[in-house]
């Protein structure tokens, strides 16, 4: 049997500037994920290590470390990363990264709040158990564009349920969470500039732009429709209907 790729690859291009995914079906009956670049293909898990792979017999290298540092931990003993270490959880974040990516381009919404959360949870990990500040960096340097993609899928998940409120508030908490982290990193200055900040704002803009109107809302417009035109008895009713209904609303 041939190994040359050429075949699977003419069939699918890669298109330069776009992201293309598909789900297919491995041979072992499990749905696989498919990210093509520019030099082939990424195939990755849809769940577990994107790879496949079970390092020590756990779900990730994260979740080995985890363990290590629990039981450390229990005994009275301090949890230290060691350089290469690191370097091993970022090739494996990485990975995490790939998938959550091309997770986001098939709308998999929940998926993505699973591994964005994870490399969130992985940065979080290496800042506690490294002294090393420039360490710890090379992780917590991803962390507005990680906060930003955890931020778009669950407000995404809000959206198509139709929860605008919510998707407002939910992306209102991710600008908040970045500009936090710039506020307490070495670098304050760089949430002026922070591109992932300026989407969010951008969004936040259309978001609310496109919500529908709640009825009190609606009615308070039209209350000020109706002094505008001077329909002041108008006006009065919609007033005293507005407050009838903020009180029942303040009752539950």
């Amino acid at each position: 049997m041939s190994l040359d790729l050429n075949t699977l690859l003419q069939d699918w291009p890669h298109e330069s500037g776009s992201i293309k995914v598909r789900k297919i079906l491995g041979l072992d009956g499990r749905e696989k994920l498919q990210l093509r670049i520019d030099l082939g293909i990424l195939q990755m898990e849809m769940t577990g290590r994107p790879d496949g792979v079970r390092p020590h017999n756990c779900e990730s290298l994260l979740q080995y470390h985890q363990r290590r540092a629990a039981r450390c931990e229990a005994r009275g003993d301090t949890y230290e990363l060691s350089t290469d270490q690191c370097s091993e959880l970022q090739q494996e974040g990485i990975q995490y990264y790939h998938r959550y990516l091309s997770l986001f381009q098939i709308n998999e919404f929940q998926a993505v709040i699973r591994d964005t959360q994870r490399n969130l949870d992985l940065f979080e990990f290496v800042s506690e158990h490294t002294d090393r500040d420039e360490l710890a960096w090379t992780f917590q340097q991803f962390r507005p564009y990680v906060l930003m993609m955890n931020t778009r899928a669950k407000a995404s998940v809000m959206l198509g349920e139709g929860r605008f409120s919510d998707a407002i508030g939910e992306i209102e908490r991710g600008r908040e969470a970045i500009e936090e982290f710039f506020q307490n990193s070495n670098f304050p200055e760089m949430a002026q500039k922070s591109s992932e900040i300026a989407f969010l704002d951008e969004w936040l803009e259309e978001v609310t732009a496109k919500r529908p109107l709640s009825k009190l809302e609606i009615m308070q417009r039209e209350m000020e429709i109706a002094i505008a035109s001077e329909l002041y008895e108008r006006a009065a009713e919609l007033r005293d209907a507005i407050k009838l209904l903020k009180m029942r609303g303040s009752a539950f």
